[in-house]
């Protein structure tokens, strides 16, 4: 390791909010996110958009009755010093794009996460009947805990340009109910379509208030409660959309250690993040320090280099929260792909144990909770 990573993998741990008790939350984005439709449609997509790939964009689909099952499996079979089995934060998306009316209609519209298992499971019976109610089996085993991670995961002004001009990735995209491999518009420079809260024009600040509005009340129509913690899709939110989540009853931002600009026009600087407990108008922030992404071969040793990242974190009393995200998990395109992700996660998990049997597994919204103090129950 060289003296420059070094000094960043202990600089992120040196400043905020730290705990006693060695805390383990394990933070994935993307749930209830329609990436890929089918393995078909992803041949259909290489063939038809030029440049089409990526790990995400092969491999990434809403998650299936199977995915969830093993999942669960992996989850349930460790436990902390409590006896409690593992918890996973699944960050979810509370709508996906309503395919059929924006093709009926060419305007943009959504639709709510449980009319999206729906249709699924119209479409796909074998992959997605019962799916959404095991979903809900695992939220309330205690195992499975949704976190709000945006409306959608794509950018709406960005898909409506798209849409008025006729761009031929998104009409492949529609054709196919898919959102994936999606190039950017030249009205929105550095801007992805994934980056829902992206870009720094001031004239689509409202705009999106009013979809992070809706998508916190969606969240809390969908699965009854408010979410206490918020990742945003892709990592991008504007500094002026931070002061509007507190009084949403949303306690903490989740964010990477280096923060990187919503993107736009003008270059800014990275700004680094540390965990600091919620305020009464401000959110507090929770900051990942794990990376793990055992399908991206980002890492020749994932585990271990989770493992090296976690005992930092514990040395330096803070708690180990670790990155990932759904498509290393999803088996809807290549069902070894989910194998090697949940293999590598039930070893990585086990050996958490094995190496500090004094851990504890929570949630991030159980993490916001505490580092808001007892005595302050968030409504």
């Amino acid at each position: 390791m060289s003296i420059a990573r070094l000094i960043v993998d202990n600089l992120r741990h040196a400043r905020g909010w730290s705990s006693d008790e060695k805390l383990l939350v394990l933070n994935v984005d993307d749930y209830g996110n329609v990436r890929l439709a089918s393995a078909r449609a992803r041949a259909e997509l290489e063939a038809r958009i030029t440049g089409f790939g990526g790990y995400m964009d092969c491999f990434d689909a809403l998650e299936t009755r199977e995915d969830l099952e093993a999942l669960f499996e992996v989850l349930e079979g460790v436990r902390d010093c409590a006896g409690e089995p593992a918890v996973m934060t699944a960050y979810a998306l509370s709508a996906n794009p309503d395919f059929e009316r924006i093709r009926a209609e060419r305007v943009y519209s959504y639709e709510p996460l449980p009319t999206t298992f729906a249709r699924c499971a119209a479409q796909a019976p074998a992959a997605y009947e019962g799916a959404w109610s095991l979903w809900r089996d695992g939220e309330r085993a205690g195992i499975f805990r949704p976190q709000f991670h945006g409306r959608e995961h794509v950018n709406v002004a960005l898909i409506e340009t798209k849409l008025a001009q006729g761009h031929a990735d998104l009409e492949a995209n529609l054709a196919l109910e898919s959102m994936a491999g999606l190039s950017g518009v030249e009205e929105m420079p550095g801007v992805g379509f994934t980056h829902a809260f992206g870009g720094d024009n001031p004239n689509q600040l409202d705009r999106q208030r009013e979809i992070l509005r809706d998508g916190v009340k969606l969240f809390e129509s969908v699965f009854g409660f408010t979410s206490k913690t918020f990742t945003p899709p892709a990592q991008k939110l504007p500094r002026a959309l931070v002061n509007d989540l507190r009084p949403m009853g949303i306690l903490t931002l989740d964010r990477p250690f280096i923060q990187r600009p919503a993107h736009g026009r003008f270059p800014r600087l990275p700004r680094l993040s540390f965990p600091t407990a919620p305020q009464k108008w401000q959110p507090g922030c929770i900051v990942r320090t794990v990376s793990f992404e055992p399908g991206q071969g980002s890492y020749s040793d994932p585990i271990g280099h989770a493992l090296r990242q976690i005992e930092q974190a514990f040395r330096w009393r803070k708690p180990a929260v670790v990155s990932s995200h759904r498509v290393n998990f999803a088996g809807h395109i290549d069902p070894e792909n989910r194998r090697k992700g949940l293999r590598a996660l039930e070893e990585l998990l086990h050996r958490i144990v094995a190496t500090w049997p004094d851990v504890r597994f929570i949630g991030a919204d159980d993490l916001a909770q505490t580092m808001l103090g007892k005595g302050h129950e968030a409504p």
